[in-house]
């Protein structure tokens, strides 16, 4: 098969800038869309006549009727190409490209645009509706995207996403409701989070980026699911029975609450999974503690080759700096940050001099240090 030409409806987007990004400079291929909210891009009948690969990567709400003009338009030409998805909720918008002739998957990547060029790390869960000729690219893609893939059914994804989407964020937004409750009491959220727990501050930080984010996708994540409603009420029920139990106060009540929320809770979930969770969060915990901590330096380092960290790491040995810890992460532009933490304690003059070599041999570029 020749290199194929891909499309994105939703290029102005950013999951379609990302992916453009991403077909360009990690597969070499090239590629196209069209965007209302991008006046150059291509009219939508030149892509669906074009595209060998097309991707629809718009709102959940407007999905299954973007599919649908793409099918008119295509008008019987999409038989033996590909058709991707790139939406939140599976069934409707697979549903809709099945009624074309192309061969059909759907993608969720479990994440926002990432900062890096792949999805590392990151979950993408795989629908394999209609799948033959190019089942190959589809691997080679997928390879490429390094993510780590689970494979479902579009009814079976809608309902697990009423309970990873739907269900946290309603959590956290029903949380971020109640601190704004009692604003007039204790304060805004930064008056609070001086006495925050590591379990607040990871809720706190998960609030904080859905309501950082484009408000419209997680109105669609509530919205256009379903399952969301009934999920939803359930734990409406369950909030509602600890608050009446709270409520009364009573021995019978503590009984209840033991047996239904603690033991109960707990013998459902399992001894393996309990133990898995445990570890995670005291890995999250760990982390927060470092990032905390207000010795620290960043360094980015402009030579990504087999060698530089050491050759980091050598120059605080030189100078009898110690390190206590040593993150990674990654700019909006996607340059990778050593966040490197040190004791309270640490010689911050021999820090000043590492930092000082670091910048002056071309290692790496020191952007925020303790003591400077």
């Amino acid at each position: 098969m020749s290199a194929p030409l891909i499309g994105i409806v939703g290029s102005a987007g950013a999951y379609g800038r990302w992916l453009r990004r991403f077909f360009e400079t990690r597969m070499g291929l090239a590629v196209i869309g069209h965007d209302p909210a991008d006046p150059d891009s291509l009219p939508e009948a030149e892509l669906a006549r074009r595209a060998d690969v097309l991707i629809f990567s718009a709102p959940i709400r407007h999905t299954a009727g973007i599919i649908q003009r793409y099918i008119g338009l295509a008008g019987g030409g999409e038989a033996g190409r590909l058709w991707l998805d790139v939406t939140s909720i599976k069934a409707t918008p697979i549903a809709a490209m099945l009624d074309s002739r192309a061969e059909v998957v759907g993608l969720h990547p479990m994440t926002a645009p990432p900062k890096a060029p792949t999805l590392k790390g990151r979950v993408t869960v795989v629908c394999e509706a209609r799948l033959d000729a190019w089942r190959p690219w589809l691997d080679d893609f997928l390879h490429a995207l390094e993510g780590e893939y689970v494979r479902a059914e579009p009814e079976q994804h809608d309902r697990i996403m009423a309970l990873v989407q739907a269900m946290v964020h309603a959590t956290h937004l029903a949380q971020a409701g109640v601190l704004r409750g009692q604003k007039a009491r204790v304060g805004d959220l930064a008056d609070v989070l001086p006495f925050r727990s590591a379990s607040f501050e990871m809720d706190a930080a998960i609030l904080a980026r859905i309501l950082s984010l484009n408000p419209a996708i997680y109105e669609d994540i509530q919205f256009g699911n379903p399952h969301a409603h009934e999920i939803l009420t359930a734990l409406h029920a369950q909030i509602g029975r600890m608050a009446a139990l709270v409520g009364e106060g009573d021995d019978a009540a503590r009984a209840a609450f033991r047996a239904e929320f603690l033991s109960g809770n707990r013998e459902a979930l399992g001894t393996r999974a309990l133990a898995e969770g445990n570890y995670s969060y005291e890995r999250l915990g760990y982390l927060l503690a470092d990032l905390a901590g207000a010795q620290a330096m960043s360094v980015h380092l402009p030579e990504d080759r087999p060698g530089s960290l050491r050759a980091l790491l050598h120059v605080f040995e030189r100078h009898g700096v110690s390190l206590s810890s040593i993150h990674s992460s990654r700019t909006p532009d996607g340059e990778v940050h050593f966040r490197i933490g040190f004791d309270a304690g640490v010689d911050v003059a021999a820090l000043r001099l590492a930092a000082a070599e670091i910048d002056a041999s071309g290692i790496g570029r020191v952007l925020v240090a303790a003591g400077r």
